[in-house]
């Protein structure tokens, strides 16, 4: 090194130290443009490139140091950094080897190849490799952080929250400890805990993008909307493009109806999907004006960057069994709606053709609705205490045929047990009105409504078409018998009820303007809509202010047994399906309890749901394709009660004959597809799209 570069390389180490990048990264070009062989220079600008966000470039940079020295430890462990930062893991792993074959007792490296093994689901290996490195250096409290990391993702929260307390005790200001202690109590359902500790995640890092979306995740749990909303804003200006930040802001402004910025920020959204950028979970996206195109590529991006593929338990190998071994995989079975749609088909399955098993890994309640699972299944096994690697070897053990997912990207979802591949077919049906763009999901369950022969570009899965509506309905759900008064539900005795008891973040303004509308052309007209949260409940009433529209038009229900809620359907008038997120098993609920459904069928899967069951109820009439035409039918049925009581009567008349309520038809018709994906994986063929016949 010249007498000249001397200086300068401990200047730039010290502006690099000192967290001045740019400056540093000026004198080591600076440096190598006088000697372009400068190791240290070249080393060192490449870990400047990566830490300020061009891991490609800061891999490649590292590379031409490695040519100049190849066997520098602290290099090949840095290459291996920028390798795991671009989500290149097994790359990185090696790179990590390399390191420790040339200085076995590197802790850095050590660490950092535990990291690794991690972030490939190893996580025994990963134990393996942090402990080696506490031998070699035990008081370091990051190496308890990460052992604590991957103790919580093999759901061992106990021995998790141990080794954070460690790692806090050693740095009570450890705000990676605070967060990671937070989510393993968040785990265990000791939610106040949990906040206190995300709290001082956030005191000890302020700019920790992760603490605060975390903190804002539980706060969402635990119903305190608007104070996760706040958190959800604070980490917006700090996202470091994983956190998924802004998708899940906006959906918490959905879900509290506060419109304020909507098209902004929608189309800002928008616009960063468009780009490639991971900027929203896909779920929260469904409920956003978008495209079937723009909705795959969510996805892909979002399965990319959390959910990729892992080493396949399943190798191929062909089972014969007597019977086709079908695992349903939710976290549903309980009184919840998922489990409302598809009880009756777990009663009507052919138990001599199929042998079915139930992968639950949601709440477990006592109620009728779970009982009536455990009967219907033939194994009902609770994973909740199992790691994603465990239930998927689970699956493999018990040689299922057919996965079938029924979270999809939802609330509670287990992507990654999938991502094993320990099924040979392996479904994407019901819970998630969309692709999962998932490379180990062979199948999406749909009907010729919802997914057009035209849309096929758009799936990630290859296409089943059922014959009829794709949604399962139990034609034994029971409707009370007794209907209540319009003044026991806060209804007027008289006028026209418009209805619609979607979830808050389907109600968009564009639609909420129509409602308006009719609500100003309709006298003495009322909107009755689905209470969750009070702070909705008001920004809704103010929504309608604005318009000119009294707030005692707007009347809200709340949450009753599912028995009554039908009931009170009885009560309204038409029900105002939502765009560009239908009504689901809301429009099924009304249909079933005879109040007809308007909808305006989109260009998405979750827009055109309510078509898809109004077909199958054999009520076609009930659809628009334009929201102008949408608005001109409403307004005609509420003019028009003739009209109206001839389509009321239709409806009801044939309740128990239309497809969409007949269970033992849908039944038939979906074990048929069973039976097809299973033929084709035994005569050795590949996915392919098919159709169902009537």
């Amino acid at each position: 090194m010249s007498q000249t570069a001397k200086p300068n390389i401990q200047q730039a180490a010290t502006l690099h130290q000192s967290g001045k990048l740019a400056d540093a990264e000026k004198l080591y070009l600076a440096i190598l443009e006088d000697n372009p062989r400068h190791f240290d220079a070249c080393h060192l600008l490449g870990v400047v490139m990566m830490q300020r966000g061009d891991g490609e470039g800061g891999a490649e940079q590292i590379r031409r140091a490695l040519e100049i020295v190849p066997n520098n430890a602290p290099a090949l462990s840095n290459l291996g950094n920028a390798l795991s930062d671009l989500g290149r893991y097994q790359e990185a792993l090696d790179s990590y080897d390399k390191a420790l074959v040339v200085q076995p007792n590197f802790s850095n490296a050590l660490i950092n190849r535990g990291n690794a093994l991690k972030d490939l689901k190893r996580y025994d290996e990963a134990l393996a490799a942090f402990e080696k490195a506490q031998a070699l250096d035990p008081n370091r409290p990051d190496l308890y952080l990460n052992r604590g990391t991957v103790l919580k993702l093999m759901k061992r929260y106990d021995e998790a929250l141990a080794a954070f307390d460690k790692a806090i005790a050693m740095r009570p200001s450890f705000a990676d400890a605070h967060n990671n202690r937070a989510n393993a109590l968040k785990e265990l359902g000791r939610q106040q805990e949990a906040l206190e500790s995300f709290d001082r995640a956030v005191a000890a890092g302020p700019q920790m993008t992760s603490a605060h979306v975390n903190r804002g995740n539980l706060l969402k749990d635990m119903g305190r909307l608007k104070d996760a909303m706040e958190s959800y804003a604070r980490a917006i200006p700090l996202n470091n493009g994983k956190t998924l930040v802004d998708g899940l802001h906006l959906h918490l402004k959905m879900l509290l109806s506060d419109w304020q910025g909507y098209e902004t920020l929608t189309r800002a959204l928008q616009n960063k999907v468009r780009a490639g950028a991971t900027a929203t979970t896909p779920f929260s996206f469904l409920a956003l004006p978008s495209t079937a195109p723009e909705q795959l590529q969510a996805a892909q991006r979002y399965v990319g960057a959390f959910h990729p593929p892992q080493p396949a338990i399943w190798k191929g190998e062909k089972y014969d069994h007597k019977k086709i071994r079908i695992a349903y995989l939710s976290a549903d079975y309980h009184d919840h709606a998922t489990t409302h749609l598809m009880a009756g088909l777990f009663d009507h399955h052919d138990h001599d053709a199929f042998e079915l098993t139930a992968i639950s890994f949601g709440r477990a309640d006592d109620s009728a609705s779970r009982q009536r699972l455990v009967k219907a299944f033939d194994h009902f096994i609770d994973v909740n205490h199992l790691s994603d690697i465990q239930v998927a070897q689970l699956l493999r053990e018990r040689e299922i045929d057919i996965a079938v997912d029924l979270k999809g990207f939802t609330q509670e979802a287990r992507c990654d047990i999938l991502a094993y591949r320990p099924a040979p077919i392996q479904v994407n049906y019901l819970g998630y009105p969309g692709t999962m763009a998932a490379p180990y999901i062979d199948y999406i369950v749909a009907d010729p409504v919802v997914i057009p022969p035209d849309h096929q570009p758009f799936y990630g899965e290859k296409i089943v078409w059922l014959p009829h509506s794709y949604q399962v309905n139990d034609r034994t759900r029971v409707i009370a018998e007794q209907t209540p008064t319009r003044a026991d539900c806060g209804l007027p005795d008289n006028g026209f009820v418009f209805c619609c008891f979607n979830n808050n973040y389907k109600i968009t303004p564009d639609v909420f303007e129509i409602w308006m509308r009719l609500l100003q052309a309709v006298p003495g007209s009322v909107l009755w809509l689905y209470e969750k949260h009070p702070d909705a409940t008001q920004n809704l009433q103010r929504e309608a202010e604005k318009r000119g529209v009294s707030a005692d038009r707007l009347i809200f229900a709340r949450k009753k047994s599912l028995s009554h809620h039908l009931a009170r359907h009885r009560l309204a008038d038409l029900f105002l399906d939502t765009l560009p997120y239908n009504a689901h098993t809301t429009a099924s609920d009304a249909l079933w309890a005879g109040l007809p459904v308007l909808t305006c069928r989109g260009d998405t899967f979750a827009s055109r749901v309510a078509a898809s069951l109004l077909m199958a109820a054999n009520m076609p009439e009930l659809i628009t394709t334009s929201l102008a035409e949408y608005e001109a039918r409403a307004l005609e049925l509420a003019r028009d009660r003739e009209k109206l009581t001839a389509i009321k009567n239709k409806l009801q008349g044939q309740l128990l004959t239309c497809p969409l309520f007949d269970t033992a038809l849908f039944t038939n018709h979906i074990e048929a597809a069973y039976k097809t994906m299973w033929q084709r994986y035994q005569d050795g063929l590949s996915p392919a799209s098919f159709s169902v016949s009537r």
